[in-house]
């Protein structure tokens, strides 16, 4: 599948490419209307879903899962609600546990290989809608809707047509150690930890020596904040742990159903050499790796006034 993205001749650098179109997408796009729907989980907790109007009357279904800390007001949730709406494709956006706006019930979170958690939601979503469901994730919920279709193996193709991840850290250790590198830790690891840590606040306020909030208050990088609280609540003994288990990079060739890997290997978050190469994948992976684009930027070129060539891109993968 043939896709080339140029970024506007102005947006110059994956930092530019990265941050511009969060900042617009809030300028140029409606404010979406969503169908909030909450749902029980068997932990004694909830998960927020949120569907766009009419959605589960349309035949095609798009199951969003946003990135670290996003949400169905992420700029690429936007922009993916505008255009499937326009195509005739409904979308529900699920919320990882305590992104919806309000802190979940139980002692834990979310976490990169939440491969679990998605079984459960797309589970949930199958009863709801009788069409074709396509799933995509992006950022972490890419590699974690990887990780969901690897374990899955061939009874994926029960609950989803296909399976696409955008931008996507495949490898874990690689790309959680460069988002702690020289700028790349003041323009985004700090904003990261920043809304990560106030969740842990609320957290141990529910649930009293859950975990050593001193440290986790400490944490300077991702690693930390990971090795303190992200590992511990969610079983696994530290971070390095955590980022191997879960990684969707070594686990490739595992995916039995339809699935799209895009990548642009300007991305300010995951080095070019931690994404897999083409004999990784098997006949039934198709793999894009864009010169540009940064993390989940793709403004439109040469007109940046959208940031529709990302779910344009994938619905006409549904559609192939």
């Amino acid at each position: 599948m043939n896709w080339g993205y140029k970024p506007p001749a102005w947006l110059l650098g994956e930092h530019v490419q990265t941050i511009y179109p969060a900042i617009i997408a809030s300028k140029i796009y409606p404010k979406q209307v969503w169908q909030r729907q909450r749902i029980l989980t068997d932990d004694q907790d909830f998960i927020d879903l949120d569907w766009s109007s009419g959605a589960r009357q349309q035949s095609t279904l798009c199951v969003l899962f946003h990135g670290l800390e996003g949400s169905s007001s992420s700029h690429y949730s936007v922009a993916f609600s505008s255009h499937m709406q326009t195509v005739g494709v409904g979308i529900c956006i699920p919320h990882f546990r305590g992104c919806s706006g309000e802190i979940n019930h139980g002692p834990r979170a979310y976490h990169s290989g939440d491969y679990e958690e998605i079984d459960w939601i797309l589970e949930n979503i199958k009863t709801q809608f009788l069409g074709e469901i396509w799933a995509v994730g992006v950022s972490l919920g890419g590699n974690a809707l990887l990780r969901w279709a690897q374990e899955r193996g061939d009874s994926a193709q029960k609950i989803v047509k296909g399976v696409a991840s955008i931008c996507a850290p495949l490898d874990l250790s690689q790309s959680g150690k460069k988002i702690g590198l020289g700028v790349n830790h003041y323009l985004y690891e700090r904003r990261f930890l920043k809304t990560m840590k106030h969740k842990a606040r609320e957290k141990i306020k529910q649930y009293p020596g859950l975990f050593n909030y001193q440290n986790v208050e400490r944490s300077q990088s991702l690693f930390d904040f990971d090795n303190h609280f992200t590992a511990p609540l969610h079983g696994f003994k530290n971070t390095e742990e955590y980022w191997r288990i879960c990684s969707a990079k070594p686990h490739m060739k595992n995916i039995k159903l339809p699935h799209l890997v895009v990548n642009a290997l300007n991305d300010p978050f995951i080095p070019p050499e931690s994404l897999p190469n083409r004999e990784e994948f098997n006949n039934l992976g198709i793999q894009i790796n864009t010169k540009y684009g940064g993390h989940v930027g793709f403004a439109y070129a040469p007109n940046s006034g959208n940031l529709n060539p990302l779910p344009t891109l994938i619905s006409s993968w549904m559609k192939s």
